[in-house]
């Protein structure tokens, strides 16, 4: 079989395994990795220090593997419900927003376990050969090759684009010793569309293409440990894991598809649930509702500190304030300052504050 006719059935393959798009990327990313440089000069990755860890492996893929000729890039969609649902839940004044890529199974083990069914597939076929699959678990640059591989182009809010399929989806690699015919790369479309940046709530993306992941709630929220800045909290809202603002409102997205993955599909009613009702639970019961799902990672003192925040944020209610009130003692003091914080914010109806003056400027 030829390069070029096996990258076909590749691509066919990819997509009889659930995948919308396959796409075949080289390995040259010098730009991309002094994009990466310029980033982590600046800070701006706040405390993701694995960001900083490895080298020159993110942007050459042979040192990560050696051998390594071609990236086998896909993309599988994730979105769960109708961008007008997203948009009510994040508008909610009591209901818990969670980003829409966590409510199914762990996109991780998903999207791992196709790509090695297709690297044996492909392997059924051409015999023995050198892969290995990634998904967003190691130092791989997984955008600029999607870009490079023709599935999307990176937007002004710096997640991939796809000019029929919106921006909900996830990415996965494969790394090859095939020497496989490269895609034509994507060309940005966002022309002078700056609705990412106007929706920011903190102002994350800080210009076009540039993004201070310090002040992204999605970071804020999952990445973060410790205290949450306190001029932050307000501008959080009722996300109390990840942030979907910069998505919902890219006018692309009204290409979006819903995802025929029952994966994906939201799990445990939290596309619904309340703040009270998940601030309720136990640390036995969080692990337990959140078995095979990214949520688990943040941990129990996170999810609390997360869901203090929200109910800080809430419309006031005697329900939001029994529910503070019945764990301002909680041992662990991170959690127990955040929720004085929440009881304070209540007691003096400041939950419409939202002061956006008082973010202190990124560096330059």
């Amino acid at each position: 079989m030829t390069p070029a006719a096996l990258a076909t059935q590749i691509k066919r393959w990819g997509r009889e395994l659930g995948f919308q798009q396959i796409g075949i990327a080289g390995c040259d990313l010098e730009p991309a990795g002094r994009y990466l440089d310029g980033w982590l000069q600046r800070g701006w990755h706040g405390q993701m220090h694995y960001m900083a860890r490895h080298g020159s492996k993110r942007s050459r893929p042979s040192e990560l593997l050696p051998g390594t000729q071609r990236v086998i890039c896909a993309r599988m969609d994730y979105l769960p419900e109708p961008g007008a649902a997203i948009s009510a839940a994040c508008d909610h004044p009591i209901q818990a927003f969670i980003s829409r890529y966590a409510l199914g199974r762990d996109y991780h083990k998903v999207l791992r376990a196709r790509l090695k069914q297709l690297a044996l597939r492909i392997e059924a076929d051409i015999g023995p050969y050198q892969w290995r699959p990634w998904v967003d678990s190691a130092p791989v640059m997984e955008k600029p090759l999607a870009q490079a591989a023709g599935l999307g182009w990176i937007g002004k809010h710096t997640n991939l684009i796809h000019p029929h399929a919106g921006s909900w989806f996830f990415l996965g690699e494969l790394y090859v010793d095939l020497p496989l015919p490269l895609d034509a790369p994507q060309s940005s479309h966002c022309g002078t569309c700056q609705a990412c940046l106007d929706v920011c709530p903190t102002r994350a993306i800080v210009k076009p293409y540039e993004l201070d992941a310090r002040l992204c709630i999605s970071y804020l929220t999952i990445e973060l440990a410790g205290a949450i800045p306190l001029p932050l909290r307000p501008l959080i809202g009722n996300r109390i894991y990840g942030c979907d603002d910069c998505q919902r409102v890219c006018p692309w997205n009204r290409f979006a598809q819903l995802s025929p993955e029952p994966d994906f599909q939201p799990r445990q009613g939290l596309d619904t649930a309340s703040l009270i009702e998940l601030f309720a639970w136990e640390e036995a019961e969080f692990l337990a509702r959140t078995q095979g799902s990214a949520i688990r990672r943040i941990g129990y003192q996170r999810w609390l500190r997360n869901i203090a925040i929200a109910l800080g944020n809430a419309a006031p209610t005697q329900s939001v304030l029994q529910a503070l009130a019945a764990r301002q003692d909680h041992p662990d003091p991170l959690i127990r300052e955040h929720i004085h914080w929440a009881l304070a914010r209540q007691r003096q109806g400041r939950h419409n504050d939202k002061p956006l003056d008082v973010l202190a400027p990124s560096p330059a």
